[in-house]
């Protein structure tokens, strides 16, 4: 990928802004502008511990509670700064070319799994309000998700909130089979969990499925796992799952295993020719950015 001032931005996804504990913004490529980020986790605990995870966790975290009001607070600030076009005055955000200058989506993402916060429906709901008192109607409300707890009431119920604000469930899926989900998650649930929570959603909402596919130990995900990967994607839509896009990405930045490494472009492209073959769902490819 051209080392463009973008794509020097696209690398930079520090989860700080200023002395904020809580929200952060980075330069997303798959957003194509700017992304408001909500970390419910900044302790950085997580149910998975997947070896491309860019994570710091050699720094212990500043704080282990979440703060709503200072949630609040912070979510704001940042939502003001980006639309009177202040934080576009610093770096890296001063890369962002003018017609990427917008507030693309709220994500809730940062350091672990959002939903795994207790409280999630409620700062749901901030999210929610702040994007009305701002007018940002066009501004999607993105939980990026392991999926593991997207059948719980309690989240369904947040579910619901996002509906109803322009939302959208990024829901991870990296495997086909569970050997390989087991080597590149090391999660603490099964794979049939994920897929049943994935489809749970997905007969409510179109979810999007996020997908990366890496190099581990030199090695490109196996031909096998490709297709099996497919057949679960088909067996959701075949119960009922409603599957908008399907995001097809390798590492980006430095992960905690290194010998999880970076597709090259063409053997990203062999696996997004492979999917397009086999599942009926529009495929968005994202490149490796090289350092």
């Amino acid at each position: 990928m051209p080392d463009t001032p973008l794509n020097i931005a696209y690398r930079q996804h520090d989860r700080r802004w200023q002395e904020n504990l809580y929200c952060y913004a980075v330069v997303s490529r798959r957003s194509g502008g700017l992304s408001i980020g909500v970390n419910l986790n900044p302790d950085k605990a997580c149910n998975f511990d997947c070896i491309y995870c860019q994570v710091d966790r050699k720094t212990p975290p500043v704080t282990r509670d979440v703060d709503l009001a200072a949630v609040r607070a912070e979510l704001d600030q940042l939502i003001r700064a980006a639309v009177d076009g202040s934080i576009f005055k610093e770096p890296p955000y001063d890369r962002v070319p003018p017609a990427n200058r917008v507030i693309r989506d709220i994500a809730f993402s940062g350091d672990g799994e959002p939903t795994t916060y207790p409280r999630f429906k409620d700062a749901v709901q901030i999210a929610a309000e702040l994007r009305s008192a701002h007018a940002l109607t066009d501004t999607q409300l993105v939980l990026i998700t392991d999926a593991c707890y997207l059948s719980r009431l309690a989240v369904r119920e947040a579910l619901a909130i996002l509906d109803a604000n322009n939302g959208h469930i990024w829901a991870k899926l990296d495997a086909g089979t569970e050997e390989y989900y087991r080597l590149v998650n090391r999660p603490n649930y099964p794979l049939s969990h994920v897929l049943a929570n994935i489809l749970d959603a997905a007969r409510v909402r179109p979810v999007t499925i996020q997908s990366l596919f890496m190099r581990v130990h030199g090695a490109p995900p196996p031909h096998e796992e490709i297709e099996a990967y497919c057949a679960r994607l088909n067996d959701l839509i075949t119960a009922g799952g409603q599957i908008e896009m399907i995001q097809l990405y390798t590492i980006a930045r430095e992960t905690t295993e290194p010998y999880a490494t970076m597709l090259t472009d063409a053997e990203l492209d062999g696996v997004v020719q492979i999917v397009r073959a086999r599942v009926p769902v529009p495929v968005t490819p994202y490149y490796g950015v090289v350092a």
